[in-house]
């Protein structure tokens, strides 16, 4: 992509974004996650009504009863953008790839935490940390931000979603509203009979305010029949000849997809964490409503 190319595409995404941001999510962002942004006061026993996600789980730990933690609210929020930068991004089949979406989806939420004059950083991520732009304001820092989204390359094509949340929760030591966007595909096995997500969840939703926006096309979903297929693993580079005219082996990709769903869904239910789907052909807009109403 040359200068003049990603100029173009920068103030595209601009025009859309900025538009979006102002005139339906910076209302919805400022009641949902401006009162979330906030300085730990106290530990206080546990009563009816209390939000589970503020529960210390330490003092709980040591005193045999539910203890919450006390925050008071903060001038200002920090919001920070964990970006999914693997290979497998640059698929799509549709109108636009998982790249593309999730771009739009960031730049939406970096100008409505500029509109609310707030701080916005990110976290690059594939199965390493591949750069981190820290938390700043105003309409250049955000510009910034899209640049890299659209032309940013990456040294890894792999996926680690857990290392991403260690490094998130360790660099960021204020309590900040994060949105994690990524097609969640980790090849990762469980441990112990324990989802590697849970653990990272954990910690990192109990410091901050934790989102995730599963951005995914429908080809990861579905498989069509299509006959003999050869496909490629972004990812791990390697290529497969697949019969995809064949019913038994499109219901076991199915199949296979379902299950990574309902694992992702038990373990976010777990951890106390937002989380909305998104699909590639599909109006992010809704996604990010319902997840603000969350």
């Amino acid at each position: 992509m040359t200068s003049e190319e990603l100029l173009q595409k920068v103030r595209k995404i601009e025009i859309k974004t900025r538009g979006l941001s102002k005139n339906i999510f910076a209302g919805e962002y400022h009641s949902q996650f401006k009162g979330r942004g906030m300085a730990f006061s106290e530990v206080r026993e546990y009563q009816p009504g209390d939000d589970v996600r503020s529960i210390d789980w330490n003092v709980t730990a040591r005193l045999n009863k539910p203890y919450i933690k006390v925050f008071e609210e903060e001038r200002e929020l920090t919001v920070m953008l964990l970006v999914d930068v693997s290979g497998s991004r640059h698929f799509g089949t549709t109108t636009q790839t998982k790249r593309d979406m999730t771009a739009e989806i960031a730049a939406t939420l970096a100008f409505s935490t500029i509109e609310n004059n707030d701080k916005v950083g990110v976290i690059f991520f594939s199965d390493k940390i591949e750069k981190f732009i820290p938390p700043k304001k105003g309409k250049t820092h955000v510009l910034h931000i899209i640049r890299e989204l659209l032309s940013f390359e990456p040294e890894s094509r792999g996926t680690n979603l857990p290392q991403a949340l260690e490094y998130f929760a360790n660099a960021q030591k204020r309590r900040s509203t994060a949105f994690l966007i990524s097609d969640c595909i980790d090849r990762r096995p469980a441990t112990k009979g324990k989802d590697p997500l849970e653990k990272p969840l954990m910690i990192a939703a109990n410091r901050h305010d934790l989102n995730v926006i599963q951005v995914y096309d429908r080809r990861d979903s579905e498989m069509p029949d299509a006959g003999l297929m050869k496909v490629h693993d972004a990812e791990t580079g390697e290529d497969l000849w697949i019969d995809t005219s064949v019913r038994s082996v499109r219901d076991q990709y199915a199949s296979a997809w379902q299950e990574q769903q309902e694992r992702l869904q038990n373990t976010f239910t777990r951890t106390g964490t937002n989380y909305v789907t998104v699909r590639t052909d599909e109006d992010y807009v809704k996604a990010l409503m319902k997840l603000f109403k969350c």
